[in-house]
């Protein structure tokens, strides 16, 4: 690819820009965080056991997982994003700390063998439920002052990555509310001293929240795609307004799944 090419390119451009050290940071620990996700699931085909169940090497695996791709992600399209230096370190910060905190939790109750979530039966139970529950309020604060950047239009590129960030951000902040809203219900339930129901109906928007989750990688990817095979912005934009709709219905999948 040319100079020329590169400059009209935000997205290249961004990425042969010299890396700024907290997304290098983020980059390296969110790879590792994968790492540690595909460790526990070869602990799964070695260990056995149920794969479902609030004790099972599924949530470390799971977790393990979606946090390092989604900290490799956010810290990707955050260059995308007009802020300030320092504000954008000290988010992209946060965030890293905070992806590390909740990997940590679910892992240490796996080798423990007891639930993550909902659990105080224990002071160490306790702590560990607090400390996910205080990392998650982290997370949505953090995910959601990023959206609001990207709501306001202030986005390096062109209308096909404008339109893949905020429709991103938009199902991103959808598996937040549903994500929010799962924890609320088993938090309920918990208390209420119905513990079995809590673990087995609280999770009912897992489909929702998985898929949604992701958008935010998806869209954008698309859009850099296009870029890659010279496609111009008006076909990107139409593409992404494609890939829009099919995320549109995959989601409505998801909501039809849960409600069953």
């Amino acid at each position: 690819m040319d100079t020329a090419t590169v400059g009209k390119n935000p997205v290249t451009a961004l990425l042969a820009r010299p890396r700024r050290p907290i997304v290098t940071v983020a980059y390296t620990v969110g790879a590792v965080l994968m790492a540690s996700g595909i460790f526990h699931f070869g602990v799964f085909l070695i260990d056995g056991g149920n794969w479902d169940g609030p004790v099972s090497w599924r949530k470390p695996t799971t977790f393990g997982l979606s946090f390092g791709l989604t900290l490799i992600t956010v810290a990707w399209i955050a260059g995308l994003l007009q802020m300030r230096e320092r504000t954008r370190a000290i988010l992209l910060g946060l965030f890293t700390a905070d992806c590390v905190l909740e990997v940590t939790g679910i892992s240490v109750q796996a080798w423990r063998r007891v639930p993550s979530h909902f659990n105080t039966s224990t002071p160490v139970n306790r702590t560990i439920a607090m400390s996910l529950a205080v990392g998650g309020a982290v997370l949505v604060i953090v995910l959601t002052t990023l959206a609001v950047i990207a709501f306001r239009g202030r986005i390096r590129g062109g209308h096909d990555i404008r339109l893949a960030l905020r429709a991103g951000f938009a199902f991103l902040l959808l598996s937040l509310a549903t994500g929010a809203a799962m924890i609320a219900k088993g938090t309920v339930l918990y208390r209420s001293g119905e513990e079995q129901r809590a673990y087995d109906t609280a999770g009912s928007w897992k489909p929702v929240h998985g898929v949604a989750l992701h958008a935010i990688l998806v869209l954008p990817l698309v859009a850099e795609v296009g870029r890659l095979l010279g496609w111009n912005e008006r076909r990107r934009h139409l593409v992404i307004v494609g890939a829009t709709g099919l995320y549109v219905v995959a989601t409505l999948v998801a909501v039809w799944m849960s409600v069953r």
